[in-house]
């Protein structure tokens, strides 16, 4: 899969251009606030998901318009596809379409292109709370199996519907008896979502270690294994013994649930453990081992991604190579091969180490080609 023409009319500060960028990687530079992030979520736009910056539809228009149009050619399961979106004040302007078909939302082109994306906010995956390393595992699932979501949105409101249930029966004991009905639905929604987690992580953790071994050049060791709230599970267990455990782990946990409220034992309580060399990557990774890590696990996500549709999705890489030494950047521009890459930085210094491919500079709003 690969972009072959991007077409933008009216949106965010680029101006109207046509850009037709290389199968391979593609470097856009420039300095700070001249519209290089606007391009790359020009293109994640058309995954279907929301924008990794999380704007808002009326953020796309470019200041005092009064509508935006994208446009993308891409080439995918054989053949050169279209895909347009239209944003704009009106409800009949908002509006997506492929392949000539008009769709009812944008999220129905979710499958059809694909994209990986990385992000100076993606850092929280290492710095910040365990939900957003739960929010990385539920992502990649949502995209690659469908009936995942349903099970996740179906766990998430038995969790509020329980956690009401809870505080009445601080005052009504008898409750227990329909916590009991509640439970049975929640340890069964919660051993299929920690099941899928667990076998999820096993392979990205594999994944993810050749990608990091390849950025650090063998300098340093990558891993990462699956934390969960009940304690710990064989990393070969089936569902039926996950649920189990699951299902032991919230009954012992009722009275502590019921005296605060809260149900502390389930998925929404689990995490991601990340090290480098045998330590946190939290507590004493370095910046550049920081980033390293997050990439090891975008890129990984992408070749899983890959295995699932049989041809590898778009790599978005916004603003990468600031706090990476010359040998990562290094692999970044020239070792990932067979997908297409998109790369924003500052530095055009970096541009005489690029084997091949394109580079584009960005300057108010302006995109000049360059090679």
């Amino acid at each position: 899969m690969y972009v072959e023409e991007l077409r933008l009319s009216g949106f965010r500060n680029l101006s109207d251009l046509v850009l037709q960028p290389h199968p391979a990687v593609n470097v856009i530079w420039g300095d700070n606030a001249q519209g290089k992030t606007n391009l790359l979520e020009a293109i994640w736009l058309f995954t279907g998901a929301r924008s990794f910056r999380g704007a808002r539809d009326g953020d796309y228009i470019r200041f005092g318009g009064q509508s935006a149009r994208l446009s993308l050619t891409f080439f995918a399961e054989g053949r050169s596809q279209t895909a347009e979106l239209a944003f704009g004040a009106e409800s009949d302007k908002k509006q997506v379409n492929l392949n000539g078909i008009k769709l009812e939302r944008r999220s129905l082109l979710s499958g059809r292109f694909c994209a990986v994306v990385f992000s100076p906010d993606h850092l929280d995956l290492i710095k910040k709370e365990p939900q957003k390393r739960r929010s990385l595992l539920d992502t990649s699932l949502c995209q690659a199996y469908p009936k995942y979501e349903k099970v996740l949105d179906s766990y998430e409101r038995i969790l509020r519907q329980r956690a009401v249930v809870l505080k009445d029966a601080q005052l009504n004991y008898q409750l227990i008896d329909m916590l009991e009905v509640w439970d049975a639905s929640l340890v069964e929604y919660a051993g299929y979502i920690t099941w899928m987690r667990m076998r999820y992580t096993q392979k990205l953790a594999a994944y993810a270690a050749e990608v990091y071994d390849g950025i650090s050049g063998g300098r340093e060791s990558f891993s990462v294994r699956y934390l969960s709230s009940c304690g710990p599970i064989p990393d070969k267990a089936e569902r039926a013994e996950v649920t189990a455990l699951v299902d032991a782990a919230v009954r012992q946990s009722r009275e502590q649930d019921i005296k605060m409220a809260k149900t502390h034992i389930g998925p929404h309580r689990d995490d991601l453990e990340i090290e480098v060399n045998g330590k946190s990557a939290r507590s004493f990774g370095s910046q550049g081992q920081q980033r390293s890590c997050v990439l090891a696990l975008k890129l990984a996500e992408c070749r899983i991604l890959e295995e699932g549709m049989k041809e590898p999705p778009i790599v978005l890489l916004d603003d990468v190579m600031s706090e990476l030494d010359e040998g990562r950047r290094n692999y970044l521009l020239n070792h990932l091969v067979g997908r297409q890459v998109f790369i924003t930085c500052c530095d055009d210094d970096l541009l005489a180490s690029l084997n091949g491919g394109k580079v584009f500079q960005v300057s108010g709003g302006m995109v000049v080609s360059s090679v």
